[in-house]
């Protein structure tokens, strides 16, 4: 190759990873992740409580308030964190009785947002209100069922149910812990919990069953062990011995979910279904799974960023312009009927599709 055809190549190259690049920075007025996320942000500062079980803070509830401290300060908007603290402050205080308690584990991953304001505030209550929940999901109670206790000998958390949704809820508390103490045993935790969870659901076409009695490949469901795995990926030391099967298991999903991907540019509620109807809060799960393996090198970006984009540029049309996401499956149980998953109720506004947003915005202003 002579010096004018190398010059070419390396022209050629360059021009293609800008055109790359640009596919997930920049955006027409109106689809871009700062007026998303500011609408969706800012709808959580005034907005209700959604209770779990009416008694505490719920799972989605955490998740939507992480994400937006997420893009206060991705933004520098001081007084959008101000806002949020102040909001949570009043569970240390007036509403106390709102902390979830530790015995699930979709109580117990509560944890991740005291620990996610630990890091912006450096204040040391945050830290020790969040860090026992990371804690006692390998504190096996006195009353556990024998099946919880089985799974603690075996090393895992008594806590393990083998839902797959059970991969974000364990995998963002144990992670959090690890980034705020440096101590390995909390990712070492996390990753021997996604391992498992792994080999038992991940199917040869790469996706995963609700669990091991519910053959269906649930869009939600997989979307949480897309986000899980993906944040887990984020900070688990590319020389530590579980990398290697957790990063072949990420990639085996999403050649999946890229083959998957519908012509709008979403996924079905259930994913393998042509006639199923497109869900926001799973699509947007897996968008972000495919922005954050994009920009960290995992993924190829000829490959995969023209399919972030085009989900991306499809989830922005389900916000109003309140901020509010439409067609979320609510809440679901496993359930061993494949019709039950068909005919579960859509709402706007539900927490569980207004965070993953979020997560998408942050994915692609970091």
């Amino acid at each position: 190759m002579n010096r004018i055809t190398l010059s070419i190549f390396f022209l050629l190259s360059f021009q293609f990873l800008f055109a790359q690049s640009k596919l997930l920075s920049d955006f027409p007025e109106g689809q871009t992740p700062e007026e998303i996320g500011k609408r969706i942000a800012y709808r959580f500062v005034g907005a209700k409580h959604a209770l779990h079980a009416g008694k505490w803070i719920s799972y989605p509830e955490t998740f939507y308030w992480n994400g937006s401290l997420q893009f206060a300060e991705l933004t520098n908007d001081n007084e959008l964190a101000k806002l949020l603290k102040n909001k949570f402050d009043l569970l240390i205080s007036s509403e106390k009785e709102l902390l979830p308690i530790k015995n699930h584990v979709d109580l117990n991953m509560f944890g991740s947002l005291p620990l996610n304001l630990y890091q912006i505030t450096n204040d040391k209550q945050y830290l020790e209100l969040g860090l026992p929940y990371a804690d006692t999901q390998w504190q096996v109670p006195q009353d556990a069922k024998p099946e919880q206790k089985q799974w603690a000998e075996k090393g895992y958390t008594w806590q393990t149910r083998l839902w797959i949704d059970d991969m974000y809820m364990i995998t963002i508390v144990q992670t959090q812990a690890f980034k705020v103490t440096g101590d390995i045993k909390y990712i070492d935790r996390a990753a021997r919990e996604m391992v498992l969870y792994l080999k038992e659901l991940q199917r040869p076409n790469g996706l995963f069953y609700h669990a091991p009695d519910v053959p269906f490949y649930w869009l939600r469901g997989n979307g949480w062990m897309a986000a899980g795995v993906t944040e887990l990926l984020r900070y688990l030391p590319e020389n530590h011995k579980d990398y290697p099967e957790i990063m072949k298991g990420y990639r085996k999903m999403m050649r999946s979910l890229k083959e998957y991907q519908t012509p709008g540019g979403m996924w079905n509620q259930l994913i393998d279904e042509a006639d199923c109807w497109p869900e926001t809060s799973g699509s947007a799960m897996f968008t972000y799974a495919l922005i954050t393996g994009v920009k960290q090198g995992w993924l190829s970006a000829e490959e995969y960023a023209p399919a972030a984009r085009k989900a991306w540029l499809a989830l922005v049309d389900y916000v109003d312009e309140k901020g509010a996401v439409a067609e979320v499956c609510v809440g679901t149980n496993k359930k061993n009927d494949k019709q039950y998953y068909y005919d579960r109720p859509r709402r706007t506004g539900d927490y569980h599709g207004q965070a993953p947003y979020l997560w998408c915005v942050g994915a692609l202003l970091e």
